[in-house]
């Protein structure tokens, strides 16, 4: 059948007429101002907590992105509908309550960006965000003399996250003996370069944040494949090149290097993040204003863990 009696057959089914070929409705024009990295705070009954959004532009009208919640780690967003200088998505839970989807209703509001996210279990919490900083150096950095962070037998330059408090120091050696509150360094931290050694036994779970708010995974993944949940990886965000874990109950160590956002990591003495950049924080954040120095923060709430011969660099 030729297109003229194609026209023909739909004329004379609407009545005479010849019918306009129907064009999808477009939705209004997306506003470029969206799109970037923000730091999110979200107001809650107890406090504020820390999150992050990441908007990119797909094709000539659509928005793409990535969301870490108050839990959890990066998000992909597969679709961002924008109505001018507004945005709505939802994507699906991941460690939150309940059974729905996270659900995130936002607009500009000057140079911020405000909005509420209604959570699997239908809690409604209102959030702010403003852009991420770059954290780019001028220059390269000229490192300050290391410090020793641990001390030989008391907590002396760490505060517990929480009580009760299970972290305890014998002979230089840092321990979680059972799962409970993280804990972090009194003192704060721009760029640094960290010495780290770590023991866990077989199937336990901790983290250090850098700043507090990137953490890179230590885990028991001996044997397993790369993965950016996994040992030496940044959670969710940045995959090791190859697991360099040793079976659990071995003393093993990270050599990092943090600069801005360009992390390189070496894991028991091989190079598995090369100057990699962390996009935003993570999961577990102590909180999202990602310009501030932050502390070296251990994760204590996953499982037992041991830690000893803490350095860190400095830069100045």
């Amino acid at each position: 059948m030729n297109r003229f009696i194609v026209l023909m057959v739909v004329a004379l089914a609407s009545g005479g007429a010849i019918l306009p070929s129907v064009q999808p409705v477009a939705s209004s024009a997306r506003d470029v101002r969206l799109i970037g990295r923000w730091d999110i705070t979200v107001t809650t009954p107890t406090g504020s907590a820390p999150s992050w959004l990441e908007i990119d532009s797909s094709g000539r009208e659509a928005l793409v992105g990535r969301i870490v919640g108050i839990v959890g780690s990066a998000r992909p967003i597969t679709e961002i509908i924008t109505e001018g200088d507004s945005l709505r998505f939802a994507v699906p839970r991941q460690w939150e309550n309940g059974d729905g989807d996270l659900r995130v209703v936002g607009r500009l509001q000057g140079d911020r960006l405000v909005g509420h996210m209604t959570f699997p279990d239908n809690t409604t919490l209102n959030w702010q965000g403003v852009r991420a900083p770059r954290l780019a150096r001028a220059h390269s950095p000229v490192w300050g003399a290391p410090i020793r962070l641990l001390n030989q037998n008391d907590l002396n330059g760490w505060l517990p996250m929480g009580s009760p408090n299970q972290w305890l120091v014998r002979n230089g050696v840092l321990s979680s003996p059972r799962s409970g509150v993280n804990l972090r360094t009194s003192r704060t931290f721009d760029d640094f370069k960290l010495h780290i050694e770590f023991r866990y036994p077989k199937e336990s779970n901790s983290g250090v944040y850098l700043r507090g708010r990137y953490e890179v995974q230590i885990e028991d993944d001996y044997g397993r494949e790369p993965d950016s949940h996994r040992f030496s990886g940044v959670y969710g965000f940045i995959a090791p090149s190859e697991i360099t874990a040793l079976p659990a109950g071995q003393w093993q160590m990270y050599d990092i290097t943090l600069v801005g956002r360009m992390l390189t990591v070496v894991a028991n003495g091989k190079r598995v993040i090369c100057d990699q950049e962390i996009p935003g924080i993570t999961g577990g954040a102590i909180d999202s204003n990602e310009g501030a120095p932050g502390p070296l923060y251990l994760q204590g709430d996953h499982g037992p863990v041991e830690y000893r011969n803490i350095v860190l660099t400095p830069a100045r």
